[in-house]
């Protein structure tokens, strides 16, 4: 096992084998691969490698494990997921530690993600007890009629990279909550965080078999995506990235008519009137587009700011950029790590390239940093145009492109002038403005005055091509039951 560059409290959170039916698992052939610290490109672990043989074990576990799961009660699920709940907690600076080596973040900002994370487990340990049916009014004296919720069986979930532990918990919490069990397959750019997960879900008393993951590199994910969707075992896919990976998880997923939950890429607008309060929009903006880099999927990838406003808006959006410290995740003050890796800074410096050729013009920022590496300038472009590249696709990096417009009407179709409908922003001091733009915007959720969205209470989720079905909230516990229809017939009228 590699020697961590950081120290642990814990040194038994660092994992680098798989975990199927209870047990900490190599490749068949003892195959790794390289885990690596964006910071500074450094190996930092040799992972498991495991491919589709590995997969089919571990849907054979979850298989086994899930009829004793499953006859559980709502309430000893809930017990054993509070206490992983608890453990979570009690290691949340380990836990965060190993985020920012392996993902980049600043470590405060990972603090927040393992308390964000944790939240799940704790919102669907409750929510486990509030898993109801129905008594029906029979149109026959004769019969009566009942609606069971059961849990769907096994659960395949597949993770992205730019929250590592939270949008685990997201999928995870609620499937064992309902009674189901998983095999996760997470990023191969951060399986650290899951497998740490792993050994604490052990710990809280999560039987063998329940929670299971399998790691594999980008090679061999093909080839573990496949076997999860070809498997008539695994019932649920749940999986979090972008749109053209989940149009093939869909196509592969056909055969087997699986339930689907998919979160997948967004092109978020983020609006601002001239009856907003600029500075709170400015503050708004600073959170919902440089989080983690820019790197989440609600962050913004296009603003749109009133004609009246716009010099004001870019004049102190700009300057509080400025003010950004970039740097190591480990480094003291730092609010902005490195991106995940060398293909996503391409990204962003063409987006931004191709924006400056087309007109517009940096504000600030607009190239890659001094530190080098995989460090980009925060950015603000203005006089930005509808055929930039960075108004079409997503960016997910720390660049702020900012496009005047004039009435509301027009704001409103540009914003929805798009393929994608995870998450759209606007500010405006005007009641009825607030609720006509908030129907108006045809996007799964809606942050009005506000640039930060996102928690456990709240359904997460997108229309159009950002996906189906939402997570957390009351709602997500359902995306992982089935509805049984009981007719009892037989009955004597008295």
């Amino acid at each position: 096992m590699t020697t961590l560059p950081i120290q642990l409290d814990d040194k038994a959170l660092f994992q680098t084998r798989s975990y199927i039916g209870g047990k900490w698992t190599q490749a068949d052939n003892g195959a790794t691969f390289a885990i690596d610290n964006p910071s500074n490109g450094q190996i930092i672990a040799q992972v498991s490698n495991l491919g589709a043989q590995e997969t089919t074990r571990a849907i054979n576990a979850a298989h086994d494990a899930f009829k004793t799961w499953r006859a559980r009660t709502a309430k000893d699920r809930a017990n054993i997921l509070r206490r992983w709940f608890n453990l979570i907690q009690e290691n949340t600076d380990d836990l965060a530690r190993l985020l920012t080596l392996e993902q980049g973040k600043p470590v405060a900002e990972a603090r927040g993600e393992i308390n964000y994370g944790a939240s799940f487990i704790e919102w669907f340990a409750e929510q486990a007890k509030r898993i109801s049916g129905d008594v029906l009014a029979s149109p026959s004296a004769a019969n009566r009629m009942l609606v069971l919720k059961e849990p769907i069986g096994v659960c395949a979930a597949i993770t992205p990279w730019n929250f590592p532990i939270a949008m685990i918990t997201r999928k995870v919490a609620p499937a064992l909550a309902a009674g189901c069990t998983v095999v996760l397959k997470p990023a191969e750019q951060t399986p650290l965080s899951a497998l740490a997960l792993a050994e604490l879900a052990d710990r809280a008393g999560i039987p063998a078999g329940v929670f299971n993951i399998v790691t594999a590199d980008g090679q061999q994910s093909i080839a573990v995506g496949q076997a999860l969707c070809d498997s008539p075992i695994v019932r649920k896919l749940t999986f979090t990235g972008s749109t053209p990976v989940g149009r093939i998880l869909m196509k592969q997923s056909a055969p087997t008519i699986k339930k689907l939950s998919l979160e997948l890429g967004g092109l978020a607008p983020f609006i601002v009137f001239d009856d907003a309060d600029i500075d709170a929009a400015v503050e708004g903006a600073i959170i919902s587009k440089y989080r983690n880099a820019g790197q989440t999927c609600v962050c913004t990838n296009r603003f749109y700011v009133h004609q009246n406003v716009y010099d004001s808006f870019v004049e102190k959006l700009a300057k509080k950029v400025r003010q950004l410290k970039v740097g190591d995740g480990f480094a003291d003050a730092v609010v902005q790590g490195p991106l995940i890796d060398d293909d996503a800074v391409k990204k962003v410096a063409s987006h931004v390239d191709d924006a400056l050729k087309k007109g517009a013009n940096a504000v600030t920022g607009g190239k890659r940093h001094a530190l080098g590496g995989r460090y980009f300038e925060p950015t603000v472009l203005a006089h930005v145009t509808e055929d930039m590249l960075c108004m079409k696709e997503e960016t997910f990096g720390p660049v702020a492109p900012v496009v005047k417009f004039t009435d509301e009407s027009e704001v409103i179709k540009l914003a929805n002038h798009t393929e994608y409908g995870l998450a759209s922003y606007f500010y405006s001091r005007d009641i009825h403005r607030v609720f006509r733009v908030a129907e108006a915007l045809e996007y799964g959720m809606v942050g009005v005055n506000t640039g930060l969205i996102s928690n456990e209470v709240a359904p997460f989720g997108g229309v159009k091509q950002s996906g189906l079905g939402r997570e957390g909230s009351t709602y997500g516990i359902e995306e992982f039951t089935e509805i049984k229809y009981v007719c009892l017939g037989g009955f004597t009228p008295t």
